[in-house]
């Protein structure tokens, strides 16, 4: 399955993944069988430590649907390292800024001779080589000095794709609050940047989306892959909704 992720996110063909922030393997499980085609671990900002990822990886696994890829908490050797040995797909990078982050970001990805991974007995079982042609490596565009700097970084050797973090995004272009609507034309703007430099550049383009119809949206503009988010969010939503049914009659 990651080999089949890997070569169609390379081919830029669309695909579609849900985003989890929760620690709840069964619940994750439950949505990688759903038809996903990846299932993203939140380790910057979700509620999992390195238990959780490795008990989520593990889920989605057994669940034989999606593959499962984490954004890591900083562009640091370890926990890139940790996320793929725990039998991460591929990983999401936070706060890449310049090309020389984004080439960090890959040689913490890639084994030797392309990278710097160090080897260890891992959950995907995947010799050097094999983990070097199945495990992608995704840099968040989320500041001014990425945005800046997004057609350098594109064209990093062995990237693989960007991925939009909106509301960090929104703050980057003068937004006073993520999703900030004074800024929709500046924001606008900078999502269509990003996606020209990685189509410019062959290779695929990503983004954070609230739901499927703005997922399909964003396809349709040209993305190659949104994440709908997330369990978090859809469990509040999905708790609220019911509330209001409940009491509709009584107030």
């Amino acid at each position: 399955m990651s080999a089949d992720f890997a070569a169609r996110l390379r081919r830029r063909e669309p695909v579609v993944g849900y985003w989890c922030a929760l620690d709840a393997p069964v619940a994750t499980e439950r949505i990688a069988r759903l038809g996903y085609d990846y299932v993203c671990l939140d380790g910057q900002h979700g509620y999992l430590g390195y238990s959780g990822i490795l008990h989520a990886l593990m889920a989605i696994g057994s669940a034989a649907g999606a593959v499962g890829i984490v954004r890591v908490e900083a562009n640091d050797i370890t926990p890139i390292g940790r996320a793929l040995d725990a039998g991460a797909a591929g990983v999401i990078v936070p706060l890449i800024e310049t090309p020389a982050d984004a080439a960090k970001a890959v040689a913490s990805v890639r084994y030797p001779p392309l990278g710097r991974r160090s080897f260890a007995a891992n959950r995907s079982g995947l010799r050097p080589t094999e983990a070097n042609e199945m495990n992608v490596v995704i840099a968040m565009i989320e500041t001014p000095s990425a945005l800046s700097e997004v057609d350098a970084i594109c064209a990093t050797p062995g990237l693989d794709g960007v991925y939009v973090g909106p509301s960090d995004l929104s703050l980057a272009v003068g937004g006073a609050y993520p999703m900030d609507p004074a800024v929709s034309v500046e924001f606008d703007a900078a999502v269509t940047r990003i996606r020209e430099a990685a189509r410019k550049a062959g290779i695929a383009a990503g983004i954070h989306t609230p739901n499927g119809e703005t997922a399909a949206r964003r396809l349709a503009e040209g993305y190659t892959f949104a994440s709908i988010a997330s369990d978090l969010n859809h469990l509040e939503q999905a708790a609220r909704g019911h509330l209001k049914d409940a009491r509709a009659e009584t107030y």
